[in-house]
């Protein structure tokens, strides 16, 4: 009889551990997709970053200017002959 309940507790423990080991290895596995996905949005936000300083060295540039204006506000050269595209 005492061989029997030694024999149902160190089942019953070894159980335990594996539900615990089973949970612990499910969060971990929770953290690491976490980890991922702000290792991505790190990554985007640094490129982000340097397109950011890029446009900040050259935003009193003469090229960017004409560039802005161009795409922005429509605006041309006096001189220049623009054509549009009726099929856009």
């Amino acid at each position: 009889m005492k061989k029997l309940v030694k024999r149902i507790v160190i089942v019953s423990i070894f159980i335990y551990i594996l539900c615990i080991f089973i949970n612990q290895q499910k969060t971990l596995n929770s953290y690491k997709s976490t980890q991922a996905y702000y290792h991505e949005q790190i990554e985007e936000q640094s490129e982000y970053q340097k397109k950011l300083e890029e446009t900040k060295t050259n935003i009193n540039s003469k090229e960017y200017i004409e560039k802005m204006a161009r795409e922005k506000l429509d605006m041309y050269l006096p001189n220049e002959t623009v054509y549009v595209d009726v099929e856009k």
